[in-house]
């Protein structure tokens, strides 16, 4: 692993990636991808309604959020400071299988120490929208040019997204490729960050092989310069192109 982060110049000790939501807007929905942590998980995070201030948008002005699963920097930032969902008018959406497993009251129990607080975390938050959330699965054309793709293993039932306009097209894919020089230099080894590790490799594998076979856009919540860009074979693996 050494070669790997000192080729891309990572420290072993702190690693601080970017933290990039995704916004997707065809002139009849704004469709945003993952809310961030809110202020409450990292210090140096819950800027959203500044990043949509700098775009000319609020809160109201979005239509949909829609999760790719419920870890803190995905889901964290779903509530303002009176634990009222900050994007009150928007439709929210989740994978059904993502849904179960945060919802289940046995996952706090069994997910480990280390991420207990996640759930707790994220079944507040999802008790906020129960009312009104909708459940979609693997496939689901979820919005006019948006289909839900089955990306399990970072959680499992974690989802990507398939954006299309016609010849055009864009992979989001949360956290299922983690970050730009492991994953894509390793996309075999399996990460520590993942909650079922030996899941995620075929996941990441899986997704690799649609980005660069049909030549799509990556989104990736975790990436440099933005989180998107292209994905090149590179060596014995991949190697992630800005753009």
């Amino acid at each position: 692993m050494d070669d790997v982060l000192s080729e891309f110049g990572v420290s072993k000790d702190r690693l601080t990636p970017e933290c990039n939501l995704a916004l997707y807007r065809d002139g009849e929905n704004t469709v945003l991808f993952d809310v961030g942590s809110g202020p409450d998980f990292m210090p140096s995070a819950g800027t959203i309604v500044d990043s949509l201030d700098a775009l000319g948008l609020a809160p109201e002005d979005i239509t949909h959020v829609v999760f790719t699963h419920a870890h803190p920097d995905h889901i964290w930032g779903l509530l303002d400071e009176f634990d009222d969902p900050l994007f009150y008018d928007a439709t929210y959406m989740m994978g059904r299988q993502e849904w179960d497993y945060w919802w289940n009251p046995e996952t706090v129990s069994t997910i480990g120490e280390a991420r207990a607080a996640f759930a707790v975390g994220a079944k507040r938050r999802m008790e906020a929208i129960e009312d009104s959330v909708v459940l979609f699965d693997d496939g689901s054309e979820i919005l006019p040019g948006i289909a839900a793709v089955s990306s399990p293993g970072h959680t499992p039932g974690h989802m990507g997204f398939e954006i299309r306009n016609g010849s055009n097209a864009a992979l989001v894919v949360g956290d299922a490729i983690g970050n730009h020089h492991v994953a894509f230099q390793r996309p075999s080894w399996e990460s520590g960050s993942d909650q079922d590790a030996a899941l995620a490799v075929k996941t990441r594998q899986m997704l690799f092989d649609r980005l660069t076979s049909e030549d799509l856009t990556l989104i990736g919540f975790h990436l440099p310069d933005g989180g998107m860009g292209k994905v090149e074979p590179y060596r014995d693996g991949y190697r992630f192109i800005g753009i």
